[in-house]
């Protein structure tokens, strides 16, 4: 398995439509952070899945140190 990359500080806004679905990166390698565009393959990481209970702005986790993935968590401010 190869390391998780830190992709940014801070969290990315995102708003997201109710019953959408998202998938959150969650090697740190994709160029469409927060959102999978494969460039996890090989690395044993896969990406996470979310689904919008409504439709309304979140902060999606872009340190990949969360503990509520795929949301921040303020992570980002203990590194």
């Amino acid at each position: 398995m190869t390391d998780v990359v830190r992709a940014n500080d801070g969290p990315i806004a995102v708003n997201v439509e109710k019953d959408q679905q998202y998938f959150w990166c969650a090697c740190g390698r994709s160029r469409k952070q927060p959102f999978c565009d494969g460039s996890h393959k090989g690395t044993g990481i896969s990406p996470i899945k979310y689904v919008a209970s409504e439709s309304r702005k979140v902060f999606f986790c872009a340190c990949k140190a969360t503990k509520k993935t795929p949301l921040c968590d303020g992570s980002h401010n203990d590194s």
